[in-house]
């Protein structure tokens, strides 16, 4: 008995014997790829590449949908500060009108609602087309198939966006565009994740989350070296990349082995597993291996489109934990969305400005990633979004320009890491089958908090309150429901709601004994 492995034994129920377990589909992962390989790092890298693209088209309407300054060209009216009470003639654009839509469609006076509504219907196309597609990845599709389908559609979308030829066409192709790429983020996440043993986990989702910092961070660059040329450049320099980059990761990425698993799909979840692990275990992972170590379940699962939806639903403590996150995510995505797009209103370089806000997020990327085996989800949530609710609230308060920039920097710099850690608990919260709808859903919570924030920004020209102020107490107050979630770090990944259901039980055992 010397050489049994405890890990693999278990007693049986009838019996004090012990007796030999079969390994569970953790053990089976764990052993082929949980040693991080570089086929592994390239595949990983590669899927969460995608976040720089997502980032690109989330964004690019800072620039394409900007005020444009104009100056007077008649010495009567040089003193009016509002271009919509001079004659036409009076005035005129400091760049070419096709820098801009406000200044190409003549919208200078048409009103905050009907300028903020392309960025708005991006958000509302992204809400709708994660409620449709939420799914899918969980279901029949899988995560590579949904994250390949949504850039491509994005892509194409943006390309067409190009071509718009009034205000309206514009909108539509954006609502069309953020549906296409509601999905991107996620598939994204949890594809990258699920590609690697439990040990790297949270480093790789971060990787993620760098890439959508350099997708931002590319724009004011872009749009810098094409300053003067027509705005619709900047959709084509940033789409077109994207097209090929669809092409490449559907030829050279796997799917993930356990959505594999969980579908039934024996021979792929093998081969998926042989090509991605390290060249020493490679050898000894033959179809024997497999039929050792991985008891598969026989009985039948739901396929349809909205079964992951439904055990989300029918489960009280999923639908609980799926609420409470939800709420959190809403909180986030206000100001992680909103403070973007309200730049603008400050008396900054938009270009530098937009620069800034991007840089931010490295330091809160890269502090997540080296240290998200050691923070508490919890209190790390909860804190980062006090720090960002009083930040942003006290911009409201500071008179001092650079003070007031000073705050609006940590304020996004905070919701930058609680939103970087919100997606991380949240892939810990929920087990594989319907993991990808979990996340998914928090996404769209997130993005649900960016709908109102072209608004916000809006009524912020007039009172800083409304969207600043709005912004801090609203991720404040969202933040304090994290403490109605469990605690995740350091646990491994469950397959099934039975043996989530299991964990939860034996860790809550194990608290009343305390």
């Amino acid at each position: 008995m010397a050489d049994q492995n405890p890990l693999l034994l278990r007693r049986d129920s009838e019996s004090p014997i012990l007796v030999k377990q079969q390994p569970s589909l953790d053990d089976t992962i764990e052993q082929c790829i949980g040693n991080f390989g570089w086929t592994q790092f390239f595949q990983a890298t590669l899927v969460s590449f995608a976040w720089f693209f997502d980032a690109q088209q989330t964004f690019i309407s800072v620039f394409t949908d900007a005020q444009p300054k104009w100056h007077s060209t008649s010495p009567s009216n040089s003193t009016c500060n509002n271009i919509c009470k001079i004659p036409r003639d009076s005035w005129d654009w400091d760049l070419p009108a096709h820098t801009s839509i406000i200044s190409e469609w003549s919208l200078e006076c048409a009103g905050s609602i009907v300028t903020g509504l392309p960025a708005s219907s991006f958000f509302l196309g992204c809400l709708a087309g994660g409620f449709v597609l939420a799914t899918l990845a969980d279901s029949f599709l899988g995560r590579k198939n949904v994250l390949v389908l949504s850039c491509m559609f994005m892509s194409l979308t943006g390309i067409f966006t190009a071509l718009s030829t009034n205000v309206w066409m514009y909108t539509t192709l954006r609502f069309i565009s953020g549906f296409g790429r509601a999905t991107i983020g996620t598939c994204a996440l949890v594809l990258s994740t699920e590609l690697v043993g439990k040990k790297w986990r949270g480093n790789v989702g971060i990787i993620g989350f760098i890439c959508f910092t350099l997708g931002f961070l590319s724009l004011p660059g872009v749009a810098y070296l094409i300053k003067g040329s027509s705005w619709r450049l900047l959709y084509l320099w940033t789409c077109v990349p994207s097209t090929f980059y669809s092409v490449f990761v559907y030829f050279l990425v796997r799917e993930s082995p356990r959505w594999l698993y969980v579908k039934g799909r024996k021979e792929e979840f093998a081969e998926t597993l042989r090509s991605i692990a390290a060249p020493a275990n490679r050898s000894s992972l033959t179809q024997s291996f497999f039929g050792r170590c991985v008891e598969w379940e026989e009985e039948s699962q739901e396929s349809d489109v909205y079964s992951a939806m439904k055990i989300l639903l029918q489960n009280s403590w999923a639908f609980r934990r799926l609420v409470v996150v939800m709420v959190i995510g809403f909180g986030v995505g206000m100001i992680y969305y909103g403070m973007p797009l309200g730049l603008g209103n400050l008396s900054f370089d938009l270009y530098w400005s937009v620069a800034l806000n991007a840089l931010s997020e490295f330091p809160a990327s890269f502090l997540t990633f080296f240290l998200i085996e050691k923070l508490d989800r919890k209190v790390s949530v909860m804190g980062l979004a006090l720090l960002s609710g009083i930040c942003s609230v006290s911009c409201v308060l500071v008179r001092w320009k650079r003070m007031q920039i000073g705050l609006e920097l940590v304020s996004f710099f905070s919701a930058c890491a609680a939103f970087d850690v919100v997606l991380i608990y949240t892939l810990e919260l929920f087990p594989t089958c319907v993991r990808n709808s979990g996340v998914s859903m928090v996404r769209q919570a997130l993005v649900f908090g960016g709908v109102f924030s072209p608004v916000l920004v809006a009524a912020g020209r007039k009172n800083g309150f409304l969207s600043y102020g709005v912004f801090g107490v609203t991720i404040a107050v969202c933040g304090l429901f994290v403490a109605c979630l469990p605690e995740t770090r350091g646990r491994t990944f469950c397959d099934t709601m039975d043996e989530e259901e299991r964990k939860n039980e034996a860790i809550n055992n194990r608290v009343d004994k305390v």
